[in-house]
């Protein structure tokens, strides 16, 4: 099954690029994507369309991992703490901070299945403090992906409030796991 993702996730990679790694850096990385990647960068993407995930936002990212993080996933993580940033603003962040870190997480299930499709995730382990996520489907998982979807959680409980956030993915769908485990833990800001 071909795996779509909406434009909304799409539109905060070239941003990403360009306010963290700068114009000559995100023209080179625009100029060596190829094919539907490469004419949907240069055009205007709309947030609501389903595009084609590997093609638009997989090898993008590995792209830029590759470009400009030495091959590391690190990359994709940044640019998820980006997306969290660039998705979160205004009465989003207003909301996300007046929810608990577990309520928020939970929350996650959702914006997964509205963003990607197919998709579905499991939580459990909740508490104050911790938190356990289970993606179960997602078709054409990569790495990168995760990756990206880590730092996006790592951020978002950032904005929540929450300090020293700690993320470990001991199982991976990208490495031919049966799901991807997220295992995070938290401390909340008493300010």
């Amino acid at each position: 099954m071909l795996m779509k993702v909406k434009g909304e996730v799409l539109q905060s990679l070239p941003i990403f690029l360009l306010k963290r790694l700068g114009s000559q850096k995100y023209n080179n990385w625009r100029n060596n994507l190829t094919g539907l990647a490469h004419s949907v960068y240069n055009g205007k993407i709309d947030d609501k369309e389903w595009y084609p995930m590997d093609l638009l936002l997989t090898q993008p990212t590995i792209l830029l991992c590759d470009m400009f993080y030495s091959g590391s996933m690190r990359g994709a993580w940044d640019c998820g703490r980006y997306s969290a940033e660039y998705g979160l603003k205004g009465i989003y962040k207003v909301l996300v901070k007046l929810r608990s870190p577990s309520i928020l997480v939970q929350k996650a299930g959702s914006i997964l299945q509205s963003l990607y499709e197919p998709a579905s995730l499991r939580i459990e382990n909740v508490d104050k403090t911790h938190i356990t996520v289970y993606i179960t489907e997602f078709p054409d998982m990569h790495e990168a992906l995760e990756y990206r979807i880590g730092g996006w959680m790592e951020k978002a409980l950032e904005i929540s409030g929450c300090k020293h956030v700690n993320i470990t993915m001991p199982k991976s769908l990208a490495k031919n796991d049966k799901y991807t485990e997220f295992r995070i833990k938290w401390q909340k800001s008493f300010t």
